[in-house]
């Protein structure tokens, strides 16, 4: 969901919520993550073995949670009790990704389909207003897509002969994701996902990723890369540096392109790091049960994995 203090927004998830949708063929396996704190707070999770067809995102959450809306629907105010508004001076509202992606529009008006992956978190948003992409509802979007339409996944390698990416093409394969292959660097044509793997010197020639140097305000992603590849930047929710991670520390973080350009545009995820091991040591967090619920993940030095931004918790790797 897009911030109160973006008017023209608004306006569009309301004129969105009155899209019509009808009954259609229904889909099934489709998920539902309720969190707080960029995945830090559980709230609730749905597993949905069918739903009804022309069922809504908005219509999902309201079936298995207590939520208030605003602005006649088209805004999710309050979930489980878990409201919208400032905190701490802070602004937090509510925001939804469906298999990974953060949403274009209103949930009222986002139809779901087969295996999908919905989660909502409530977290402030004055430090990035706007993460497009998040790991943590991997296997996805490898396997059902985006917007119902499954895209090619190419695994883009500096070494294709080196650990890390045979270790990210086992861990893809072993959810069922098939995927090409190529050095880090070839043009893609069309709409594809990408997977790109090595040490961030290298990774960084992709223009997009430059953006992970700048910190959460550019890119979404609440680490900050040394632009020579020596030191990753733990941040948290304000962007503030609580770590700095050297030799043998990795990050696996996802993003998209600016606003303008997502309708045209896959995803890209980023397995990197400060040093081969480190690298390695991300592709070897391509796994459901440690990046879910994770905006993006930092691997420090001891093979721990850090969520980002940094809460203030560990997780065991």
């Amino acid at each position: 969901m897009r911030r109160l203090a973006c008017a023209a927004v608004l306006l569009a998830l309301l004129a969105a919520a009155g899209c019509g949708l009808g009954a259609g063929k229904g889909s099934s396996d489709v998920t539902v993550t309720v969190t707080s704190g960029f995945g830090s707070g559980p709230v609730g999770r749905r597993e949905v073995g069918e739903v009804p067809g022309g069922e809504t995102v908005m219509r999902l959450l309201q079936r298995n949670f207590k939520v208030t809306t605003r602005y006649g629907g088209g805004f999710v105010q309050s979930i489980g009790g878990l409201a919208g508004g400032t905190e701490g001076g802070r602004p937090v509202d509510w925001f939804y990704y469906v298999n990974g992606i953060e949403a274009p529009k209103g949930a009222a008006a986002t139809k779901l389909r087969a295996g999908d992956r919905v989660w909502w978190d409530r977290h402030e948003w004055g430090t990035a207003m706007r993460v497009p992409a998040v790991v943590g509802s991997f296997p996805e979007p490898f396997r059902s897509g985006m917007a119902g339409r499954r895209l090619p996944v190419r695994l883009e390698c500096e070494d294709t002969g080196a650990p890390a990416c045979a270790q990210a093409r086992t861990r893809l394969a072993a959810v069922g994701v098939r995927v090409g292959s190529a050095v880090l660097g070839v043009p893609s044509q069309g709409r594809i996902l990408r997977v790109l793997v090595g040490k961030w010197p290298a990774v960084r020639r992709n223009q997009e990723l430059q953006a992970l140097e700048r910190g959460p305000g550019s890119s979404g992603v609440y680490a900050r890369m040394d632009p020579a590849g020596r030191r990753l930047t733990v941040l948290d929710a304000r962007g503030r540096a609580t770590r700095t991670l050297g030799p043998g520390s990795g990050l696996v973080a996802a993003t998209r392109p600016a606003e303008e350009d997502t309708d045209r545009a896959g995803a890209t995820w980023v397995v990197t790091g400060t040093d081969d091991r480190g690298v390695l040591a991300a592709a070897r967090a391509l796994d459901e049960g440690t990046l879910g619920d994770h905006f993006a993940l930092a691997i420090d030095p001891q093979g721990i994995a850090v969520p980002l931004p940094d809460v203030g918790r560990r997780v065991a790797k």
